[in-house]
């Protein structure tokens, strides 16, 4: 199956999507939710992007390279903005969607 090649890559977008949602839950339930506006639109953009290629990893979707490099740009991003935020959950959630990230690159 063509989806083996990328079982690695696979199974780090399916790590970095539950980081995104684990840390979009838990910000909604901290004290400043308006403060975390951005965390929470981008681990929603985030998580989104990385189950949507992941499931096109397995059907050997002809633009899966294409949605790597979109993949990547959204996990930098959702990276970066939690990166800001000293929060336990939004510090994993960045070493998830950065390493996710670099991941994507490789087949971008």
């Amino acid at each position: 199956m063509a989806h083996e090649q990328h079982q690695q890559l696979i199974q780090t977008l399916h790590e970095c999507m539950e980081a995104c949602n684990h840390c979009y839950d838990a910000c909604l339930r901290e004290e400043d939710v308006k403060m975390m506006a951005e965390c929470i639109r981008l681990d929603r953009e985030c998580a989104d992007i990385c189950a949507f290629l992941e499931q096109a990893l397995t059907r050997n979707s002809p633009f899966s390279s294409d949605l790597a490099a979109a993949c990547a740009k959204v996990c930098e991003a959702c990276g970066n903005e939690c990166q800001k935020h000293d929060h336990d959950h939004c510090q994993k959630c960045a070493d998830a969607c950065f390493k996710c990230a670099e991941a994507c690159k490789e087949i971008a």
